[in-house]
């Protein structure tokens, strides 16, 4: 009896129930495009700053699902810098954090290109460098879908940029104490990697049979069982999810995470992932969840580019206004909440370094135009606040 799904004679021939997926890929691919259009109409400074957000929420997520806690500033400087984007506040980026950021922009920036054994190696490769401070390693969590000794922190080693030889026994997921472990998955033998792989990466490369959504899903499950490295499995299988939907909307500009979902579903995620594993070549309820997993990372980017939409709306209703340098410095950082306290006319003078009487000037000016309004509680100083386009 075939205990895991590579151990069926049809191996890897996935197949599912077409009817009981149209809709919800129908349903997604809507919001997938709607939400595409949406970020079209986007000025070019407000669709960066999606960009940005997105990528940097994707890094910190992914490697998160794994235990692994990155610095956010860093992450954020790290993809600021490799997309060329002129940001204030940019931090020195450790090695780790550079790595990951560096697997996740070459798969999405460079969608187009084919996926290769040698570019899988060299994304493990960035996963791997000497540790650094930006980065710290979380406790095992119950049920952690992950192989038992790492070696991030140096735990065990291992090979990197290579197929694993399991030298050291089978490639097993565990979870639990030592000496209470509790197997979910043992992974093929390394001796099938280099046939698993070239079987994997042939039919990754190809196009047309299949809508582009339910592919990204297919690879992640198929890589993920084959298991090919020593570790970093899931956040390869996660980043060719996400060259894969990349494909599927032919744009390297990311504006929803899977991974910060499936960082919000982990638990249903590996227990989805433990019984496909274990079961029959339908695929059907894999299919379903990465559908409705996926839908529910688009729905979330009113939340985790709230600001961005919010600053969109604010400005294009105040197109008609003419407005000075110091003016626009301080809005924004009204607008991105990182004025600090409340605004008077002694703070305007202080931060874009003018006289008392311009920066009360420049308010009233806003004020006028009904973009300031005067705050209603006393005090010593008249403070104001931005008016909420209607």
């Amino acid at each position: 009896m075939s205990r895991y799904i590579y151990q069926q004679p049809d191996w890897p021939r996935f197949h599912w129930n077409q009817e009981a997926i149209s809709t919800p890929l129908t349903a997604v691919r809507h919001r997938q495009g709607r939400l595409i259009g949406r970020m079209e109409a986007l000025g070019f400074p407000q669709r960066d700053e999606a960009v940005l957000e997105t990528l940097t929420l994707d890094v910190l997520k992914s490697s998160e699902i794994e235990g692994q806690i990155l610095n956010p500033e860093q992450v954020r400087s790290s993809v600021a810098r490799r997309l060329g984007m002129d940001i204030a506040g940019l931090v020195p980026a450790d090695r780790r954090v550079d790595g990951v950021v560096q697997m996740t922009l070459e798969a999405t920036q460079n969608f187009a290109k084919p996926l290769t054994a040698e570019r899988l190696f060299s994304w493990h490769a960035a996963l791997f460098p000497t540790c650094g401070k930006g980065v710290t390693t979380l406790p095992p969590v119950p049920a952690h879908y992950s192989a038992l000794g790492t070696g991030d922190e140096g735990t065990a080693k291992i090979r990197i940029g290579a197929w694993r030889d399991d030298a050291k026994g089978p490639m097993q997921v565990v979870s639990g104490a030592m000496g209470r472990e509790r197997v979910h998955f043992e992974a093929p033998p390394a001796k099938r990697l280099d046939a698993e792989m070239a079987s994997f990466l042939d039919w990754v490369n190809r196009t047309g049979d299949v809508d582009p959504v339910l592919r990204a899903a297919e690879a992640h499950l198929w890589f993920v069982t084959i298991h090919p490295f020593d570790d970093g499995n899931g956040r390869i299988a996660r980043a060719i999810a996400d060259w894969a939907l990349a494909r599927s909307e032919n744009s390297s500009q990311r504006f929803y995470s899977m991974s910060a979902q499936i960082r919000r579903e982990r638990k249903e995620y590996y227990d989805i992932l433990e019984r496909t594993q274990k079961g029959t070549l339908d695929v059907t309820d894999w299919m379903q969840w990465f559908l409705g997993c996926l839908d529910r990372a688009i729905a979330g980017t009113e939340t985790s580019l709230g600001t961005v939409f919010h600053k969109d709306r604010f400005w294009k209703s105040h197109i008609q206004v003419a407005l000075n340098e110091r003016q626009r410095l301080i809005l924004n950082k009204l607008l991105d909440g990182d004025f600090g306290g409340n605004l008077t006319s002694s703070k305007w003078a202080k931060l874009t370094k003018c006289s008392q009487d311009t920066a009360h000037r420049d308010i009233l000016d806003l004020v006028e135009h009904g973009i300031l309004v005067k705050d209603s509680a006393g005090g010593r100083s008249t403070s104001y606040s931005l008016k909420e386009p209607s």
